[in-house]
Protein backbone atom coordinates (compact mmCIF):
# COMPACT_ATOMS: atom_id res chain seq x y z
CA UNK A 1 0.00 0.00 0.00
CA UNK A 2 1.67 3.52 -0.75
CA UNK A 3 2.14 6.20 1.70
CA UNK A 4 0.98 9.81 1.14
CA UNK A 5 3.99 12.30 1.09
CA UNK A 6 1.78 15.12 2.75
CA UNK A 7 3.26 16.43 6.30
CA UNK A 8 6.02 14.25 5.83
CA UNK A 9 9.50 15.52 6.32
CA UNK A 10 11.86 13.40 4.06
CA UNK A 11 15.38 13.59 3.16
CA UNK A 12 16.60 11.73 5.97
CA UNK A 13 19.13 8.46 4.97
CA UNK A 14 18.06 4.98 5.68
CA UNK A 15 19.38 1.29 5.95
CA UNK A 16 16.88 -1.73 5.36
CA UNK A 17 17.97 -4.60 7.21
CA UNK A 18 15.40 -7.11 6.99
CA UNK A 19 15.71 -10.98 5.66
CA UNK A 20 12.71 -10.82 3.39
CA UNK A 21 13.77 -9.58 0.35
CA UNK A 22 10.15 -8.37 -0.56
CA UNK A 23 9.90 -6.57 3.07
CA UNK A 24 12.65 -4.30 1.79
CA UNK A 25 11.71 -4.01 -1.49
CA UNK A 26 7.96 -2.72 -0.03
CA UNK A 27 9.69 -0.03 2.42
CA UNK A 28 12.09 1.05 -0.56
CA UNK A 29 9.16 2.06 -2.35
CA UNK A 30 7.22 3.43 0.49
CA UNK A 31 10.87 5.35 2.03
CA UNK A 32 11.53 6.70 -1.81
CA UNK A 33 8.00 7.66 -2.62
CA UNK A 34 8.10 9.76 0.53
CA UNK A 35 11.53 11.74 0.09
CA UNK A 36 13.69 9.52 2.07
CA UNK A 37 17.19 8.53 0.68
CA UNK A 38 17.85 4.65 0.81
CA UNK A 39 21.16 4.12 1.17
CA UNK A 40 21.22 0.48 1.42
CA UNK A 41 19.61 -2.73 2.57
CA UNK A 42 20.69 -5.99 3.27
CA UNK A 43 19.16 -9.43 5.13
CA UNK A 44 22.46 -9.75 6.78
CA UNK A 45 23.55 -8.22 10.16
CA UNK A 46 26.95 -8.84 9.61
CA UNK A 47 26.56 -7.13 6.34
CA UNK A 48 24.95 -3.99 7.73
CA UNK A 49 27.52 -3.59 10.52
CA UNK A 50 30.29 -4.07 7.41
CA UNK A 51 28.19 -1.27 5.32
CA UNK A 52 26.64 1.08 7.28
CA UNK A 53 29.84 3.17 8.81
CA UNK A 54 30.29 3.74 5.28
CA UNK A 55 26.98 4.52 4.12
CA UNK A 56 25.92 6.98 7.26
CA UNK A 57 22.53 6.61 8.02
CA UNK A 58 20.78 8.42 9.82
CA UNK A 59 18.47 5.43 10.74
CA UNK A 60 18.30 1.74 10.69
CA UNK A 61 15.06 -0.02 10.06
CA UNK A 62 15.59 -3.59 11.20
CA UNK A 63 13.35 -6.38 11.21
CA UNK A 64 12.64 -9.35 13.53
CA UNK A 65 14.39 -12.67 12.36
CA UNK A 66 17.80 -12.52 10.77
CA UNK A 67 19.93 -15.83 9.15
CA UNK A 68 23.23 -14.65 11.38
CA UNK A 69 20.79 -13.18 14.60
CA UNK A 70 18.13 -11.08 16.11
CA UNK A 71 17.43 -7.72 14.95
CA UNK A 72 17.72 -7.03 18.65
CA UNK A 73 21.02 -8.67 18.80
CA UNK A 74 21.80 -6.71 15.74
CA UNK A 75 20.30 -3.06 16.47
CA UNK A 76 22.53 -3.42 19.83
CA UNK A 77 25.92 -4.14 17.66
CA UNK A 78 24.54 -1.57 15.08
CA UNK A 79 24.55 1.18 17.92
CA UNK A 80 27.67 0.12 19.86
CA UNK A 81 29.75 0.88 16.81
CA UNK A 82 27.46 4.34 15.77
CA UNK A 83 25.74 5.46 18.68
CA UNK A 84 24.21 8.61 16.78
CA UNK A 85 22.17 6.79 14.51
CA UNK A 86 18.53 6.22 15.30
CA UNK A 87 16.95 2.70 14.84
CA UNK A 88 13.71 1.39 14.13
CA UNK A 89 12.36 -2.27 14.84
CA UNK A 90 9.84 -3.75 12.30
CA UNK A 91 7.30 -6.11 14.57
CA UNK A 92 4.57 -8.41 13.90
CA UNK A 93 2.88 -7.99 16.91
CA UNK A 94 1.82 -4.67 19.11
CA UNK A 95 2.20 -6.05 22.62
CA UNK A 96 4.40 -5.98 26.15
CA UNK A 97 6.80 -8.12 24.23
CA UNK A 98 7.52 -5.73 21.37
CA UNK A 99 7.83 -2.90 23.75
CA UNK A 100 10.36 -4.75 25.78
CA UNK A 101 12.09 -6.26 22.52
CA UNK A 102 12.74 -2.47 21.66
CA UNK A 103 13.67 -1.08 24.99
CA UNK A 104 16.61 -4.03 25.30
CA UNK A 105 17.64 -3.46 21.64
CA UNK A 106 18.33 0.20 22.37
CA UNK A 107 15.71 1.09 19.28
CA UNK A 108 13.86 4.16 19.49
CA UNK A 109 11.00 2.61 18.97
CA UNK A 110 8.80 0.29 16.68
CA UNK A 111 6.30 -0.39 13.79
CA UNK A 112 3.99 -3.40 13.09
CA UNK A 113 4.96 -4.70 9.58
CA UNK A 114 0.77 -4.70 8.95
CA UNK A 115 0.03 -1.14 9.44
CA UNK A 116 -1.05 0.79 6.44
CA UNK A 117 1.72 2.74 4.76
CA UNK A 118 1.14 5.70 5.78
CA UNK A 119 0.93 4.46 9.74
CA UNK A 120 4.68 3.30 8.92
CA UNK A 121 6.38 6.06 6.97
CA UNK A 122 4.84 8.57 10.36
CA UNK A 123 6.42 6.33 12.69
CA UNK A 124 9.56 6.60 10.58
CA UNK A 125 9.56 10.26 10.37
CA UNK A 126 9.06 10.92 13.59
CA UNK A 127 12.48 8.23 14.58
CA UNK A 128 14.47 10.23 11.58
CA UNK A 129 13.31 13.59 13.42
CA UNK A 130 14.98 12.66 17.10
CA UNK A 131 11.31 11.74 18.15
CA UNK A 132 10.92 8.15 20.53
CA UNK A 133 8.20 6.47 19.89
CA UNK A 134 8.75 4.88 23.82
CA UNK A 135 7.24 6.78 26.57
CA UNK A 136 9.55 8.15 28.57
CA UNK A 137 9.57 5.72 31.46
CA UNK A 138 9.79 2.77 28.96
CA UNK A 139 12.85 0.91 30.30
CA UNK A 140 12.30 1.47 33.80
CA UNK A 141 8.76 -0.30 32.97
CA UNK A 142 10.29 -2.83 30.94
CA UNK A 143 12.34 -3.56 33.14
CA UNK A 144 9.78 -3.97 36.44
CA UNK A 145 7.21 -6.21 33.89
CA UNK A 146 10.47 -8.51 33.21
CA UNK A 147 11.04 -8.99 36.95
CA UNK A 148 7.22 -8.87 38.38
CA UNK A 149 6.47 -11.95 35.68
CA UNK A 150 9.35 -13.93 34.28
CA UNK A 151 10.51 -14.68 37.51
CA UNK A 152 11.12 -18.19 36.45
CA UNK A 153 12.82 -17.00 33.38
CA UNK A 154 15.06 -14.78 35.04
CA UNK A 155 16.16 -17.81 38.24
CA UNK A 156 18.31 -18.86 34.72
CA UNK A 157 20.34 -16.20 34.17
CA UNK A 158 23.66 -15.85 36.13
CA UNK A 159 24.76 -13.23 38.12
CA UNK A 160 26.52 -11.43 35.22
CA UNK A 161 23.45 -12.01 32.90
CA UNK A 162 20.79 -10.22 35.39
CA UNK A 163 23.71 -7.42 35.65
CA UNK A 164 23.84 -7.07 32.32
CA UNK A 165 20.31 -7.14 31.90
CA UNK A 166 19.84 -4.23 33.93
CA UNK A 167 22.14 -2.46 32.20
CA UNK A 168 20.34 -3.12 29.07
CA UNK A 169 17.49 -2.08 30.39
CA UNK A 170 18.62 1.18 31.02
CA UNK A 171 19.84 1.82 27.47
CA UNK A 172 23.30 1.15 27.46
CA UNK A 173 25.12 -0.36 24.64
CA UNK A 174 27.10 -3.05 24.50
CA UNK A 175 30.00 -1.46 24.45
CA UNK A 176 29.29 1.02 27.42
CA UNK A 177 27.79 -2.05 29.12
CA UNK A 178 31.63 -3.73 28.53
CA UNK A 179 32.75 -0.58 29.73
CA UNK A 180 30.90 -0.38 32.73
CA UNK A 181 31.47 -3.81 33.72
CA UNK A 182 35.23 -4.16 32.76
CA UNK A 183 33.95 -7.52 30.73
CA UNK A 184 35.23 -7.95 27.03
CA UNK A 185 32.98 -6.39 24.58
CA UNK A 186 33.19 -9.89 22.78
CA UNK A 187 31.94 -11.38 26.09
CA UNK A 188 29.28 -8.44 26.68
CA UNK A 189 27.89 -9.74 23.16
CA UNK A 190 27.76 -13.24 23.94
CA UNK A 191 25.86 -12.63 26.74
CA UNK A 192 23.27 -10.10 25.22
CA UNK A 193 22.40 -13.37 23.06
CA UNK A 194 21.96 -15.55 26.03
CA UNK A 195 20.03 -13.18 27.80
CA UNK A 196 17.49 -12.64 24.33
CA UNK A 197 17.66 -16.40 23.70
CA UNK A 198 16.60 -17.43 27.57
CA UNK A 199 14.10 -14.72 27.66
CA UNK A 200 12.41 -16.08 24.33
CA UNK A 201 13.36 -12.84 22.21
CA UNK A 202 14.83 -14.84 19.16
CA UNK A 203 11.17 -16.52 19.00
CA UNK A 204 9.53 -13.36 17.84
CA UNK A 205 8.93 -9.73 18.71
Amino acid sequence: MKATTAGVVGGARVYILDSHALVRLGLRELLEEAHFVVVGETGSAAEASRRIPALRPDLVVIGAHLPDGTGIGACREILSDNPTLRCLLLSSYDDEHALSAAVLAGAAGYVLRQLPGTAVIEGIRKVATGESLLAPNAGRSVMDGLLNTEAGVLSALTSDELRVLDLMGRGLTNRQISEETSFAHTAVRIQVAGILAKLGFELRF
